[in-house]
């Protein structure tokens, strides 16, 4: 099925390209969306006569996405969910959770905008793409953490693992120093029993 551009693809063409579709990707996608009409005579012709007023608003899109790019590149935003120990997930963290986290600091984003390449099932920090425009793409990071602490930690460099192996080595060097505690306090206890042998040296030293 034949279809002209109305903007710029991805993998698939600028602006008035005229460019061979599967027909369900274009039905559900590219009519749907507003980015295709069917390459017919008359709406190419419309297209001819609408393309300056096309190129316009594509022009002026385009600089608020590169704005809004500047301002949202690398911004790093704390997702909160519960997880095992291990760091995995119950469930997953979504388009919707990444744009929704956005939009609470103050970036109109859209769901639909959010490419998450690799599912995000567990715990740490996660690169995603936000796609403010076809000719502007930005990066952001999910902190995904299961506190405001934990977040606070990772965002320094820790991941999961290393949190885990800390507590881990701390609780083990608290119980070695109960027993080393305990191990003194024993040894205090049995100087002070008195014994036959240590009576008969205290006479010796009075006599």
């Amino acid at each position: 099925m034949q279809v002209i551009l109305l903007e710029r693809v991805a993998k698939l063409g600028q602006m008035g390209d005229v460019v061979d579709v599967k027909p369900g990707y274009a039905r559900n996608y590219l009519l749907l969306q507003g980015k295709a009409l069917t390459a017919s005579k008359e709406n190419i012709a419309q297209f001819e006569t609408q393309k300056a007023q096309l190129e316009a608003r594509n022009l002026e899109t385009k600089k608020e996405a590169e704005a809004l790019a500047e301002k949202l590149d690398a911004q790093q935003f704390v997702v909160i969910r519960q997880a095992s120990d291990g760091g995995n997930l119950y469930g997953s963290v979504t388009t919707r959770d990444a744009a929704d986290v956005a939009t609470e600091e103050g970036f109109s984003i859209d769901r639909k905008q959010v490419i998450i390449r690799q599912p995000i099932k567990e715990l740490g920090l996660h690169e995603v793409e936000v796609h403010l425009h076809p000719e502007v793409v930005c990066t952001i990071s999910l902190n995904v953490a299961r506190s405001p602490e934990e977040a606070e930690l990772q965002a320094s460099g820790k991941s999961i693992q290393e949190l885990a192996a800390e507590e881990e080595a701390q609780a083990e060097f608290e119980i070695a120093e109960l027993f080393d505690d305990i191990g003194a306090a024993s040894s205090e206890d049995s100087d002070l029993v008195e014994t036959p042998e240590g009576r008969a040296a205290e006479e010796a030293e009075e006599n």
